[in-house]
């Protein structure tokens, strides 16, 4: 399983989202390692199709699939939204949910 978490430079959210991701990773019992990507250019988050800081792939799917067609691509902050709330970080059920999926 490739698990990618794409960040810019000075987000605060980056290593909240890391240890989410291996925490959910430990709970399967799965010991994947997380790749850390630094987005460091627009054009860089373009040719990633980057959708902000952090943004969670797991086999290349976002988080957040719904997410996946979009074709604006951010060098920013991202936010998450479940049952209307927004956040900076995607819910452990989010990713559990990815998790779930790729294991499918």
């Amino acid at each position: 399983m490739k698990v990618e978490v794409l960040y810019i430079e000075g987000c605060p959210n980056h290593r909240p989202a890391v240890d989410l991701v291996k925490s959910a990773l430990e709970e399967r019992g799965l010991s994947s390692a997380v790749i850390e990507v630094l987005i460091n250019s627009v054009e860089q988050a373009e040719s990633l199709a980057f959708l902000g800081s952090p943004t969670i792939r797991i086999n290349g799917v976002d988080v957040e699939p719904a997410l996946e067609k979009l074709s604006e691509f951010s060098f920013s902050c991202r936010t998450y939204t479940e049952h209307g709330k927004l956040s900076g970080i995607p819910s452990q059920n989010l990713i559990r949910q990815a998790i779930h999926q790729a294991l499918e």
